[in-house]
């Protein structure tokens, strides 16, 4: 068995537009909140890794983008990796902060993500930069494969990615039955989570009448159902079991898996092999937990649409079983497994670099107990499925790690 880490700090700001905020200091809040939940000192860092995507193409900032921003929060001197891998940045820099702990280059490591996405005065940039998560020496394939799968041709005011989710979800609707109310289900579940985290960029309820009414994005999503563009940063703290025994942390939660998988070639109807799949898969075996195990979830919900496949890809419903289960209550506050009590991508919001540490901040509050009106009682076993990017048929990584509250007896 692979040694232990866990986390025992973990932060995130207030996501939303915040014109007045830099990624620096928001990366100074959350690592200045992160240490305080730690009860540690920066001199206790040993070594760190910021996530951030998006500098490089709205600001010209590059190269050493953590270096520059975590000096401005009182970090510098140890070893500082800049990690940058689609929506899943956050969740790899957990994997490699891990990696280092586990081989004995650190005791005591930093994981922050930081990214400023809203630029009113940048549109073109800010198309850009979505537009670069796919291979743009070949955005035409990206193309064909939407309108081969009954898409529509890409629309110019807005992501690529929403036609893509979008033309997946009207195959998920042919295949499985899978319905528009369906959609509107997680998403009215999930903003009505989303009113309870004080630190959501929307916290507005919605019924699944008021998701469907509101303003058509592509078919079949409305903008209640896609997430906004945010700013925002998050951070955790990790460390080893030996750094665990020396500083006494008496709200440490267990790092059980961190599976980091990357797609395949494969046929667009082979859903045993889906890149969400492999990874859930792979974090099942390393913590030894089985879907029926967990107690609560944070999916990377970009659209509704998404945050159903990624259900299925968990194993928490079998394929076009979500919607009966969503009917039901499983996913939401009170019910079996409740997915995203933090208001997921579409409510907490999702500044790309922060939101796979968001995730493990909203997961470790939980097991934590300490979620308020958004606890899930008893939770024990939590997972997080954290993707990005788009490679022939499916996302181009996939994190998914799974997260245990101290004491919680699993083996």
């Amino acid at each position: 068995m692979s040694a232990a880490v866990y986390i025992v700090g973990a932060s995130m700001t207030a996501f939303g537009k915040r014109p007045d905020e830099t990624v620096k200091s928001l990366t100074a809040s959350a690592v200045d909140a992160a240490l305080r939940d730690a009860g540690l000192e920066r001199g206790d860092i040993e070594a760190a890794w910021f996530s951030n995507t998006r500098q490089p193409m709205l600001e010209g900032q590059n190269t050493i983008r953590g270096q520059i921003a975590l000096r401005a929060a009182g970090v510098s001197g140890i070893p500082i990796v800049n990690v940058e891998n689609a929506c899943a940045s956050g969740s790899t820099a957990l994997w490699q902060a891990m990696a280092a702990i586990r081989a004995g280059m650190a005791e005591i490591a930093l994981v922050v993500g930081a990214e400023k996405m809203a630029y009113p005065d940048r549109p073109e940039k800010v198309a850009a930069a979505f537009a670069g998560g796919v291979d743009v020496h070949d955005r035409q394939s990206v193309l064909d494969y939407i309108v081969s799968i009954g898409g529509e041709e890409p629309g110019p005011d807005r992501s690529l990615f929403m036609d893509l989710y979008a033309a997946q979800a009207r195959v998920h609707m042919d295949r499985f039955g899978t319905t528009q109310e369906d959609f509107a289900r997680v998403a009215a579940n999930t903003h009505r989570h989303g009113q309870h985290n004080p630190n959501a960029q929307y916290r507005t309820p919605f019924t699944v009448d008021e998701v469907l009414a509101d303003k058509p994005v592509v078919f079949p999503f409305t903008r209640a159902m896609c997430a906004p563009i945010s700013d925002g940063a998050a951070a955790a703290v990790v460390c080893s079991q030996g750094a665990l025994k020396r500083i006494g942390a008496t709200r440490a939660v267990r790092v059980r898996a961190c599976a980091l998988v990357s797609t395949i070639e494969r046929s667009r109807d082979d859903y045993r092999n889906h890149i969400g799949r492999r990874g859930a898969d792979a974090a099942y075996a390393q913590a030894g937990v089985a879907p029926d195990d967990v107690d609560v979830v944070e999916v990377h919900d970009a659209t509704a649409f998404a945050s159903i496949q990624q259900i299925e890809n968990l194993r928490l419903a079998g394929p076009g079983e979500t919607g009966a289960r969503l009917r039901a209550g499983d996913f939401a506050l009170g019910g079996r497994a409740p997915v995203n009590p933090s208001g997921g991508l579409l409510a907490r919001g999702h500044p790309v670099g922060a939101t796979g540490v968001a995730q493990l901040y909203e997961l470790t509050t939980q097991l934590r107990g300490e979620a308020g009106a958004r606890q899930v009682e008893g939770a024990r076993i939590a997972i997080a499925e954290n993707g990005g990017g788009f490679l022939g048929v499916e996302e181009g990584v996939t994190a998914v790690t799974i997260l245990e509250r101290a004491g919680g007896g699993a083996a």
